[in-house]
């Protein structure tokens, strides 16, 4: 930020829109500190959920924090859906064809080291093309009680393993 001029003396003005729920509040509130921290003072603008996605999709913000809720734990789902060509949720246009064909090399590879590896350097070519940013991930918890038997937790999403035909209770 100081070889483009900014500093202490002279901080960039902001505004961080989001959804008017805590949600969406609470991580543009978390942004909007650590942004102080490169010169950079944000101001929260709120906006209410019936008006959110159509500012969007006009791309009438500064800066704009939003949430992608996806049901696997995987790249895939976050490759495609944010920064594939074309993609309607790709909310910034960015578009690289050449990544995108790293996408689908990742995507097929069985070794799981050398899929880490792939996904780590897509991620390294986004963040250096400045794409949108992912900034938080959630934490997600099941709970049960002892006598819940044969539940079976999955290990790569919050959502697929609700199939309760195998679960009884022992009390």
């Amino acid at each position: 930020m100081e070889g483009l001029g900014y500093g202490a003396n002279n901080r960039l003005k902001v505004k961080v829109a989001t959804r008017n729920i805590a949600t969406y509040r609470d991580p543009a509130v978390i942004l909007i500190d650590h942004l102080k921290e490169i010169y950079i003072d944000g101001e929260l603008e709120t906006v209410e959920t019936s008006n959110w996605h159509a500012k969007v999709a006009r791309k009438d913000y500064m800066v704009g924090l939003n949430l992608t809720g996806l049901g696997v734990d995987d790249p895939d789902a976050q490759f495609y859906e944010n920064y594939a060509c074309g993609s309607e949720r790709n909310y910034t246009g960015y578009c690289n064809d050449e990544l995108q064909k790293l996408f689908d090399k990742q995507s097929m590879m069985n070794d799981q080291d050398e899929h880490a590896k792939q996904v780590w350097e897509i991620a390294q070519k986004l963040n250096e093309d400045g794409t949108s940013q992912i900034i938080t991930h959630n934490k997600n918890a099941t709970c049960w009680h002892p006598y819940v038997k044969g539940f079976a937790m999955m290990t790569n999403s919050l959502y697929n393993g609700w199939r309760m035909e195998d679960m009884w209770l022992d009390k």
